[in-house]
């Protein structure tokens, strides 16, 4: 709501003073938003709740009471805000409603954990929820063979819903916001969406049809590898959004070992660029061919899928075809931070999980579902780094640092500059908070890199491919839950609303 504050004005004429309010920060425009998404993601409620009632599983009516309350309040608060409405928003106020949304909507999200079978605390609830949103792929919840599929197909609906919201802040909100040198996208310079999908609302739409589609085509290519109707429809919304969350405790070891090549091809195509597909449709190809930032991860790819299968051969005497395809799957799993598993690699030795590992701080494509640091920001840190190395043996020459053959701004170099401190730093931070909690020195740093980089599984024992995060004390769970979401909107995003200059505007 607008709140207000006294301001002493001294009148010169009448030499006294008098009260004026001063406008502040109005939460209207984002509470009347954050109102309708809430709303409609109690709507969504009722798909879940329909799978159970048709499956003869008392757990729909947990869907129907959770759909009524989250509709309710997500409707009263838009009802309430509607008269702030302003046309467009602010800076600060996009600033809050970025986070705001990914915020209040994981809270709305675990409700049905917490009345459902899981019969989860909320701190459970709320973290399995914010996996979810954040497409983390992190899960506190064993014997997934068990649930009703109402709430396995409710996990599948939250990343799938987290996908698509992070491509459009992604491709809308934080080059406008200039994040971490997200505002080179926005540049006319760059073959952008900035030229052809000048709105926002055209760019969601377009967005939204090339994201259904590929999830239609991953579902209908499970099922004709072998996967029931179910099992395809949830898989193919989780790999689309790379999140990772999986039916089975096993994730994609239970499945025909087929699929896991459909699974990563699936996974790597969400990873790229989806303005690509937009041109693609339309058809001009040169776009998607020409990227440097898609032939850079692609060739990133091949390498650490090349590794990865040589030393399975050579080190475990693993047969060939066998080590390719777990290579293959496990690498564009960790690679573009779903966090899927069909082996446990911590069995395969040091130097293979030493490699899924950083594989996993690399990220995909900016503008795609996929999660962690991004190839464009490496690709601009070399770019830098060679330059500032000409400067020093060629000190009267002038050399700028160029991406896909442009000159980059130091304003956005600075900002990608910021990202990557910000990011060891909240790195550190976070695995020392985690430390503190009790947790062993490998859980605690590969935690929080797997929360910050939104990757899912972490190493060890505990949280690795072959566990999960139940056993973590609550501590641990509600930084963990702080580091998917600061991590998933790019840290700056976050980080700015605690600055005393945001909120003075």
């Amino acid at each position: 709501m607008r709140a207000s504050r006294p301001c002493r004005i001294r009148r010169l004429t009448a030499q006294r003073t008098t009260s004026k309010p001063c406008a502040m920060f109005d939460l209207r425009p984002v509470g009347y938003i954050i109102g309708l998404l809430t709303a409609f993601l109690g709507v969504t409620m009722l798909i879940p709740m329909l799978v159970d009632y048709f499956n003869g599983n008392g757990n729909w009516t947990v869907f129907l009471e959770s759909a009524v309350i989250t509709s309710l309040i997500g409707g009263l608060v838009a009802l309430t805000t509607s008269n702030g409405v302003r046309g467009h928003l602010s800076l600060q106020q996009t600033f809050f409603l970025t986070t705001g949304v990914w915020l209040v909507l994981p809270v709305f999200g675990a409700i049905p954990f917490v009345l459902g079978a899981t019969e989860a605390r909320f701190v459970d609830a709320f973290f399995e929820a914010m996996s979810g949103f954040t497409t983390t792929g992190a899960t506190v919840f064993t014997q997934l063979d068990e649930l009703p599929h109402g709430l396995l197909l409710w996990r599948g609906l939250m990343q799938w819903f987290g996908g698509i919201g992070i491509i459009v802040v992604a491709m809308v909100f934080l080059p406008e916001l200039r994040i971490g040198g997200m505002q080179i996208f926005r540049s006319e310079g760059f073959d952008t969406f900035g030229k052809i999908l000048p709105r926002a609302t055209e760019i969601a739409a377009r967005i939204s049809v090339i994201y259904f589609s590929l999830t239609a085509i991953c579902a209908f290519t499970y099922m004709g590898f072998g996967m029931n109707g179910f099992d395809a429809v949830v898989h193919a919304m989780t790999t689309i959004a790379t999140g990772g969350f999986a039916n089975y405790d096993a994730s994609f070891g239970g499945f025909d070992p087929a699929i896991e090549y459909v699974g990563a091809f699936f996974m790597l195509a969400a990873a790229l660029p989806f303005v690509r597909y937009v041109q693609l449709l339309n058809g001009a190809t040169t776009p998607l061919l020409t990227d440097s930032q898609v032939r850079t991860f692609l060739i990133v790819v091949l390498m650490l899928i090349g590794v990865v299968a040589v030393w399975l051969v050579q080190a475990q005497d693993a047969p060939v075809e066998a080590a390719i395809r777990r290579s293959v799957f496990n690498v564009s799993s960790l690679l573009t931070g779903t966090g899927y598993a069909s082996a446990d690699y911590m069995l395969w030795g040091p130097f293979p999980i030493v490699i899924l590992f950083f594989a996993g701080l690399i990220g995909g494509c900016a503008g795609s579902t996929s999660c962690s640091v991004k190839i464009f920001r490496y690709q601009l840190l070399v770019a830098s780094i060679r330059a500032q190395i000409q400067r020093i043996y060629s000190p009267s020459g002038i050399f700028t640092a160029r991406y896909a053959g442009r000159r980059v701004s130091e304003d956005a170099l600075n900002s990608v500059m910021a990202f990557f401190v910000l990011f060891v730093v909240t790195l550190g931070i976070l695995s020392i908070l985690l430390g503190m909690t009790g947790l062993d020195l490998i859980t605690s740093v590969s935690g929080a890199a797997a929360a910050l980089a939104n990757i899912g599984p972490g190493l060890g024992d505990i949280i690795g491919p072959a566990g999960n995060y139940s056993s973590l004390n609550d501590w641990a769970k509600w930084l963990l839950a702080a580091g998917m979401l600061v991590g998933r909107l790019e840290l700056l995003a976050v980080y700015v609303m605690f600055t005393a200059s945001f909120w003075r505007g």
